[in-house]
């Protein structure tokens, strides 16, 4: 855990490539006046792609989801405050998807982090969809000098945060947040992560929450389900989960699609949560494929691959899983002309490669 007090931490390094990621733009200069509160948004994961399992147009889906958020903020007078994860894959998005975004941040600008979907690099840099967005004036980087600061509720509120790969400080230096005329009070200030934190039943946590002098809240992104608060002594640390369920899981079938709403109250951060529209779980993803169910021959293996076919996800999804339930059935040198084939479709995100191979029965064959 770093010990470092922050601003001092230089986050502007380069990465793997020699690219130097993007200037995270000055905002810390008392704009930003009469808001009424913030809505935080969990990893939306923007993609033109159709990802596991799911039955719905899933880019116009989280498009719809998104403009929901922003329309309910320009409603209640919020800024919008991203996790990270804005996109799920960090370049060669579809021109008509960053371009349908420009227009919808144009209207109602967002403020956020960047999460690691967000980057091909270890830095955000200029070969990234976000960076089109930040260019645009749509989306601005928040980090530990370069914050976001309003009056909310008769209070200075500042939303700094740490982007993935940056560390988590261990205090905020509150002496360079300009005051609010008419309030001499220490500003409330939110921090923004998006980290694998420690939270309880999360598997893969790896950071320990702390106290952060003078930080009253973080909010962390990455971790897609809601996890129960951790008080680290004046610092709560929350997890809200992400605005979609993005795979088919047991944890998804209770999770409710939610965001955020931050507000002050006398002195003191509220949070509340903001259902987002959204459908049925069946509706939304296919039904597990019965692997079990399935006769033990080539035959019933082609049947099963036939199905597949009929509800295919551009990721593959369902295929890999389907192969991995029933390979063990054929001898190695078919099972590996088999898995040869599933690993040139799921890389190519071309499916239809596949009907041949199940409607003459070659791939079961060998």
């Amino acid at each position: 855990m770093p010990t470092e007090k922050l601003p001092t931490e230089n986050p502007e390094r380069e990465n793997q490539t020699g690219e130097q990621p993007i200037q995270e733009p000055n905002i810390h200069q008392g704009m930003n006046e009469g808001f009424d509160g913030l809505l935080v948004i969990g990893d939306p994961h923007i993609e033109g792609r159709q990802p596991n399992f799911r039955k719905d147009n899933y880019p116009e889906t989280i498009l719809n989801k998104l403009e929901f958020c922003l329309e309910y903020c320009r409603k209640h007078n919020l800024q919008p405050v991203c996790l990270g994860d804005l996109f799920d894959k960090p370049r060669d998005n579809p021109t008509w998807m960053v371009g349908r975004l420009i227009d919808m941040l144009s209207r109602t600008p967002m403020i956020g982090i960047y999460g690691n979907h967000d980057c091909g690099d270890p830095a955000l840099n200029k070969h990234d969809s976000l960076s089109l967005l930040i260019k645009a004036g749509g989306y601005r980087l928040v980090s530990a000098s370069d914050f976001w600061t309003g009056a909310v509720g008769g209070r200075r509120l500042v939303v700094a945060g740490s982007s993935y790969r940056h560390p988590i400080p261990t205090e905020f230096e509150t002496r360079l947040v300009p005051p609010l005329k008419g309030d001499g009070s220490a500003p409330l200030v939110l921090w923004l992560t998006h980290h694998d934190i420690d939270f309880a039943g999360y598997e893969s946590g790896r950071f320990a929450a702390h106290e952060i002098t003078n930080v009253d809240l973080l909010i962390n992104g990455h971790i897609h389900r809601r996890c129960d608060p951790i008080v680290a002594g004046k610092t709560t640390w929350i997890n809200p989960g992400n605005i979609s369920r993005r795979s088919r899981s047991e944890a998804n079938k209770i999770q409710t699609p939610t965001a955020f709403s931050v507000k002050v109250i006398g002195k003191k951060i509220k949070v509340g949560q903001v259902e987002i529209p959204h459908e049925p779980f069946e509706v939304v993803f296919h039904e597990q494929a019965a692997a079990a169910a399935l006769e033990s021959s080539a035959s019933g293996f082609v049947s099963g691959m036939k199905e597949l076919l009929e509800r295919r996800t551009d990721s593959g999804a369902g295929l890999k899983e389907f192969i991995d339930h029933n390979i063990g059935q054929f001898e190695p040198d078919v099972a590996d002309q088999i898995n040869r084939l599933v690993l040139e479709v799921t890389e190519d995100g071309d499916s239809s490669k596949l009907t041949s191979a199940t409607t003459t029965g070659g791939a079961a064959d060998g």
